[in-house]
């Protein structure tokens, strides 16, 4: 029992993380419509930025959250503006061709950080990387518990702004009807731009809370991207309530593969839920909680 309770704590506790990472695809897919397949490499920038505040200026990861978060909200923005956007105002046989975009965006972003830092391994060494703390027989990591915070914290501030604020209910409103939301005066554009800025700065933090325990290297984000599109699938297509509990059960389901099947079997543990949630419940959670 105390086995089942251990890997079952980790499994919630890097769950949480993950869920962080769903959220913002889940926000990009809800108002563009689309899949950002460069999701996972703009986590890796993040990484790179943290590492390279660590390793040369000594700063704390997590206070490097105030720097990875803003930068990546800022080349978000860039991307979908200069990027994206341009391609929605061209006619195609494609009409998928955004999501060709974040393919190269993300084969780009893979290659520079490679051009720079090579493809060597590199980790963020912090005194806590390794500590625990123990509650009864139960024992957490710290860094672990310490991003699990985080991620809750960004997690409730992201649904206040949506539904507190102006600007988070014309993205809201974006995600709910685009072209009613244009007729009530919503500057889609501008919307679309932020969202991706929002959605680009939330696996940021992601991966400045992962770096502690997690290695890098330059083709890291495309496993995390896998990650995020089985999450917003489990969750339901546009439903950030139901990426929460996508990323959960992807973190207990890994966890608990790990610990009763093999180390090896991991990720196959995770792909075989996707798939039977695709067979069983295409609708995702949601179709379960009503979210």
């Amino acid at each position: 029992m105390d086995v089942f309770l251990q890997t079952l704590v980790a499994g919630v506790l890097i769950g949480g993380i993950y869920s962080l990472i769903g959220i913002g695809m889940t926000l990009i897919m809800g108002v563009m419509g689309i899949i950002n397949l460069a999701h996972g490499q703009l986590m890796m920038v993040a990484m790179y930025i943290t590492f390279v505040l660590s390793h040369y200026l000594h700063l704390d990861p997590y206070f490097s959250l105030l720097v990875a978060m803003p930068s990546l909200f800022l080349l978000g923005m860039f991307l979908q503006k200069y990027l994206l956007n341009p391609l929605i105002k061209v006619d195609s046989i494609l009409p998928e061709n955004q999501v060709l975009m974040t393919v190269g965006i993300g084969m780009v972003l893979a290659e520079i950080a490679r051009f720079i830092f090579s493809s060597d391994y590199k980790t963020v060494h912090t005194p806590y990387s390794g500590s625990v703390f123990f509650i009864g027989k139960i024992s957490f990591n710290w860094a672990m518990s310490i991003a699990f915070i985080f991620a809750v914290a960004f997690t409730i501030a992201l649904f206040l702004f949506l539904l507190k604020t102006d600007l988070g209910r014309c993205i809201r409103a974006t995600a709910q009807d685009k072209d009613a939301a244009t007729l009530m005066g919503v500057n889609s554009s501008r919307i679309t731009i932020i969202t991706f800025g929002i959605g680009s700065a939330l696996v940021a933090a992601a991966g400045t809370l992962l770096i502690p325990i997690y290695y890098l290297f330059p083709d890291i984000g495309g496993p995390f991207t896998l990650k995020a599109f089985i999450i917003t699938i489990l969750g339901g297509l546009g439903s950030t309530v139901g990426a929460i509990f996508g990323g959960i059960v992807l973190g207990i389901a890994e966890s608990m593969g790990a610990t009763y099947i093999g180390m090896g079997y991991r990720e196959m543990v995770g792909f075989v839920i996707f798939i039977l949630v695709l067979i069983f419940l295409p609708g995702g959670l949601k179709r379960l909680t009503k979210i």
